[in-house]
């Protein structure tokens, strides 16, 4: 381990028109503590993210499948919820699926975002919009029996 240590190598770049031994040692200083402060706080990722940032972040990881193609709702519910999750397609079958990892702390908060976004999917299946065509189809025969009948008004008028 202490090998390793040695042999790494670190660039400081510095823009001075003059580098003087005082500038070198602010600068070296300054690389260090930006190097431990790195070092002792990582990169904290949260919401969507990868799955090998998921598995860094030492905490059990957990999977459920979906099938759902409207994967971006879900992703809404899931940031709504803050839970940390990644997604992966699985392409290999059809229709393709996607796998939903997260971590096992989280898994309360996924079963809650779940059943949102279940409910919403439900939702949204139930209310079907009746089709526009349909509807202009029917208010066509409509507008065709109201001229008819204005038509016939006008010629029993004009025998009277």
């Amino acid at each position: 381990m202490q090998e390793e240590m040695e042999r790494k190598t670190v660039a400081i770049s510095v823009k001075a028109g003059k580098l003087t031994a005082d500038l070198l040692k602010k600068a070296i200083t300054k690389a260090l503590a930006e190097m431990e402060k790195s070092q002792k706080n990582p990169k904290i990722y949260r919401g969507k993210q990868s799955v090998k940032h998921l598995v860094r972040q030492g905490a059990g990881v957990s999977n459920i499948e979906v099938t759902d193609g409207n994967i971006k709702s879900f992703e809404r519910v899931a940031r709504k919820y803050g839970v940390d999750f990644a997604l992966k397609k699985d392409t290999t079958s059809q229709p393709p699926r996607y796998l939903v990892f997260f971590k096992s702390k989280d898994a309360d908060a996924l079963t809650a975002a779940f059943a949102e976004y279940s409910g919403k999917v439900v939702k949204h299946q139930t209310q079907a919009k009746p089709s526009i065509r349909r509807q202009l189809v029917q208010l066509q025969e409509v507008v065709k029996k109201m001229a008819q009948s204005l038509s016939r008004n006008k010629q029993q008028e004009v025998a009277r």
